[in-house]
């Protein structure tokens, strides 16, 4: 149950990483502490986040942590009979090549990276633009296929990405301000400003005032000047997650950057955002996961909220016992609502696929990748966040046993 990530206490990738308050200068603000103040006092919390989803969200490019590919042969994307884009390294630098007819006609480089579980995508600077690059990497296929929403048999490389991507996919991003006389206008971004990642304070506000009240008072220890998610009201623990996972349609009405914890969602983006669509075959692979979960059942007849499943500051990707777990404290043969398959499958089959079964992975419905060989469409798989019956998953789960079962006689 990987889609939907709780508020992380969140110590990583600022640029102010081993400074104290009165030393950080955080782009957004002095009231900012910066995340390397919060190592000392958490950093169990700190080791553990390194290994996240929402640590990897955005980073630095390099060869250390670029996942595809670069080996001759192995590093080509195929786009048509006569344009490819070949992968390459030259020393430390990564690049991107376009070909045309075997002529290399266009180069830009990695520098930075977005994603990282299931895919990754890549960005470069243009003067003061960031722009993405037209490959990326998909961990499903081990390869290297075509950006998301990307023509399939093209090359393109002039794709702004503005702070609208940058409001998920990192902790800060700040737009330049342009005197223009035309109607039209470049989006123009400070590299100085940047802060990549999702780090503490993206989450739990600024934290200066709570830095230097703990130093000062390092035996006090119930967290002061700072936003725990536990003493939010449920609707703003959703309201929280869902600023990146509430779905990316519709008007903005202003930067979610500016959000704090106990903030209303509804004042940074217009109703649209919650009527997205709950068909659990219409998966966002932005994020409408909020509204499929506030669609189940389980979550109209409970107080549940996302950390009833999901601990942020864990690595818990593919640990489907450990999220069954989480679902028998509500679903258990002493309690009640237990499974209606119980009398069909046997317990250990049951709590190893209860997940599989009401929560499936499904094809997002707005990507679809052409990998190397130019024809095959390969589905990028999210688990969705809607909890309900699916026949056809439960159907393949007993086909699957009849199966073995029949091979081991």
């Amino acid at each position: 149950m990987m889609g939907i990530f709780i508020v992380p206490i969140a110590l990583i990738l600022s640029q102010c990483i081993g400074n104290t308050p009165a030393e950080s200068a955080d782009a957004r603000g002095n009231v900012y502490a910066g995340s390397g103040s919060c190592i000392k006092c958490h950093k169990s919390i700190y080791n553990n986040y390194l290994h996240t989803a929402h640590y990897q969200t955005s980073r630095m490019a390099s060869a250390d942590n670029v996942h595809g590919n670069f080996a001759e042969g192995a590093n080509v994307l195929p786009l048509s009979d006569s344009v490819k884009v070949v992968m390459q390294q030259q020393g430390k630098k990564l690049f991107q090549v376009k070909y045309v007819n075997n002529k290399p006609t266009e180069k830009h480089p990695f520098d930075m990276v977005f994603g990282g579980v299931k895919a990754e995508t890549y960005l470069y600077w243009k003067n003061k633009q960031v722009l993405q690059l037209p490959v990326s990497y998909y961990n499903a296929i081990h390869a290297w296929g075509n950006s998301p929403g990307y023509e399939a048999g093209y090359a393109d490389f002039s794709r702004v990405i503005g702070t609208r991507c940058f409001e998920c996919h990192s902790s800060y991003a700040k737009e330049l301000p342009q005197i223009t006389q035309s109607l039209t206008r470049t989006v123009e971004l400070d590299r100085k400003a940047m802060i990549l990642s999702i780090d503490c304070e993206r989450c739990h506000g600024p934290a200066v005032n709570h830095v230097n009240y703990h130093n000062e008072y390092p035996g006090q220890k119930i967290a002061k000047y700072i936003a725990r998610y536990s003493t939010l009201t449920r609707a703003q623990k959703v309201d929280m997650c869902g600023v990146c996972h509430s779905g990316n349609s519709g008007t903005m009405l202003k930067s979610t950057f500016a959000f704090k914890p106990g903030d209303t969602l509804a004042k940074f983006k217009e109703a649209e955002f919650y009527h997205a669509d709950t068909n659990p075959d219409k998966l966002d692979v932005h994020g409408n996961q909020v509204q499929l979960l506030q669609s189940s059942a389980c979550f109209i007849k409970s107080k549940m909220d996302c950390a009833t499943c999901h601990n942020t500051h864990n690595n818990e990707r593919s640990l489907t016992a450990l999220f069954t777990q989480r679902c028998t404290n509500c679903h258990s043969e002493a309690k009640h609502n237990f499974c209606k398959m119980a009398n069909r499958l046997d317990k250990a089959t049951l709590t190893a696929q209860c997940i599989n079964c009401h929560m499936p992975q499904k094809p997002s419905s707005v990507i679809t990748v052409h990998n190397s060989d130019k024809s095959t469409l390969v589905p990028y798989e999210v688990r969705t966040h809607r909890i309900a019956v699916y026949p056809q998953e439960t159907q393949k789960i007993v086909s699957w046993l009849k199966n073995n079962k029949l091979k081991a006689l």
